[in-house]
């Protein structure tokens, strides 16, 4: 069974190439483009926090890293917000992506409130 930190490993990861493969897919208009860069650097981000996360040196350290990775979820979520109410990407294509990025927020806003209860 991979434990929890592998896991979030491989799921930031796997956020990380869904992210480059939306991009890739978006048209060459500048409006597109430009959303678009804004949501490849944040969620490429979130993965990239995670891992420095774990090579913090103190639980503070690791507590803000883990606040970079729910920033970069959040800006993440509202570039995708953007590309759909901009109509440049139909809600549907995104939502999966969407939820994703609900579900790693909820699990590092847990992780965030579970390591504070523990510096206590």
């Amino acid at each position: 069974m991979k434990n929890e930190k592998n896991d979030l490993k491989e799921r930031t990861r796997d956020f990380a190439l869904r992210v480059i493969k939306l991009y890739s897919a978006l048209t060459s208009s500048a409006v597109a483009q430009v959303l678009g860069k804004q949501l490849l650097r944040s969620g490429t981000s979130v993965g990239a926090n995670y891992r420095e996360a774990h090579r913090s040196r103190s639980k503070a350290e690791f507590i803000a890293k883990m606040g970079d990775c729910l920033k970069e979820l959040d800006e993440s979520s509202y570039w995708l917000d953007l590309l759909v109410s901009a109509g440049i990407i139909p809600e549907p294509r995104v939502a999966p992506l969407s939820d994703e990025t609900n579900q790693l927020t909820a699990i590092f806003v847990t992780i965030i409130k579970n390591t504070k209860s523990g510096l206590s």
